[in-house]
């Protein structure tokens, strides 16, 4: 049976809470990492209906895309309206995990599995993330000394690119020095020139590792000098916020609506643009995300998917050019809330785990 930090930690592999936007409050909210989660229960939000589910349905763990506690509690006691709905939780012993702005925009994230209902191809972050500055080092190493040297860069951090680990390259080739009075040179003697046969070898490592690295390669090598460079390199892309890619087919904005409408099952999308507008490439960002608009806007595309925006960013849409597509927050990221549902149940085979069965869309159309 796995328990609540099993599950967590599989979360957080999927989108980890250091990709959040620095707003945002993610993570395990409330309740034991300790305590089983054997049901397990997606929502987007926890209400008073989602409350009275888990703790009918006997749930360990309530995985809620928008988080508790959002803005910080001060109490919470049964006459206030946070402490109203997460009592009940605390006294059935319920865990509250959120993942929100970390899972928009992770792979296979809200984000990722709107372009894939809309048909949205090769799509690229709307708003890229700058990766973590890193350097490469090269040290130059005698045959003797390469694999106690690799070990030791390894074993401190260096080597790692994506999902790959003590990754390196070695080149041959010949060094000179010439070791003056009050050397102890490993190889060679004092007072004259030598030669001797090298490898280069060179790792990535992240910019905050280099002075661990350089100590720990100091400490396995032979050499009393031993001579190496640290290489400030250009920091790349590492993900990024919502997305923007071009559709399968070409279509309308009007016709864009009413796939949208069906993919997400809205109740209705608001429109923002002529309906005949013609459409190819399509940014999207989930939730309430007008301040993507200007990003969409850079980015070329012709329409704009988000479940809502301010009015005054429907009139900026229109002075951009840009339509803009809205079928509702709550909406907008439902499907994920069920994907993820789909996800815990492969990997966690022996939980039961659903999408809440009775939260609905606070907002109804008349």
């Amino acid at each position: 049976m796995p328990a609540v930090a099993d599950v967590t930690a599989f979360l957080d592999r999927l989108a980890p809470p250091a990709t959040a936007a620095g707003w945002d409050n993610v993570g395990l909210l409330l309740g034991s990492a300790a305590g089983p989660a054997d049901r397990v229960v997606t929502c987007l939000t926890v209400t008073p209906e989602v409350v009275a589910e888990a703790v009918r349905e006997k749930a360990g763990l309530i995985v809620s895309h928008h988080p508790i506690l959002f803005k910080g509690a001060k109490r919470l006691t049964a006459g206030d309206p946070e402490g109203k709905l997460l009592l009940p939780l605390l006294r059935a012993g319920v865990a509250v995990h959120s993942p929100h702005t970390a899972f928009d925009n992770c792979p296979g994230g809200i984000n990722d599995i709107l372009c894939d209902r809309l048909a949205i191809k090769d799509a690229q972050p709307l708003r890229p993330r700058e990766g973590p500055r890193q350097v490469k080092l090269a040290v130059y190493v005698p045959e003797a000394d390469l694999a106690k040297v690799s070990d030791a860069l390894f074993a401190a951090g260096a080597g790692a690119i994506g999902k790959y680990n003590e990754c390196s390259f070695r080149v041959a080739g010949t060094g000179t020095f010439f070791a003056g009075e009050g050397t102890n040179p490993a190889v060679g003697a004092r007072g004259r020139r030598e030669e001797a046969a090298e490898l280069r070898l060179e790792v990535v490592l992240p910019e905050h590792l280099v002075a661990p690295a350089l100590l720990a390669m100091r400490a396995a090598h032979s050499y009393e000098e031993p001579a190496y460079d640290v290489y400030q390199t250009k920091a790349g892309v590492s993900g990024g916020e919502g997305r923007v890619g071009d559709l399968a087919k070409p279509s309308t904005l009007g016709k864009l609506a009413k796939a949208l409408k069906a993919a997400v099952k809205s109740a209705a999308v608001h429109v923002v643009g002529d309906a005949a507008k013609p459409v190819r490439r399509v940014a999207v960002a989930c939730g309430a995300a007008g301040e993507f608009l200007p990003d969409a806007a850079r980015a070329k595309a012709d329409a704009f998917v988000t479940g809502e925006m301010r009015f005054h960013d429907a009139l900026l849409a229109q002075a951009l050019g840009v339509g803009a597509l809205l079928p509702g927050h709550y909406a907008s990221e439902r499907p994920g809330v069920e994907e993820l549902a789909a996800m815990l149940s492969k990997e966690f085979p022996t939980a039961a785990v659903w999408a809440s069965r009775d939260e609905r869309d606070p907002l109804a159309v008349v």
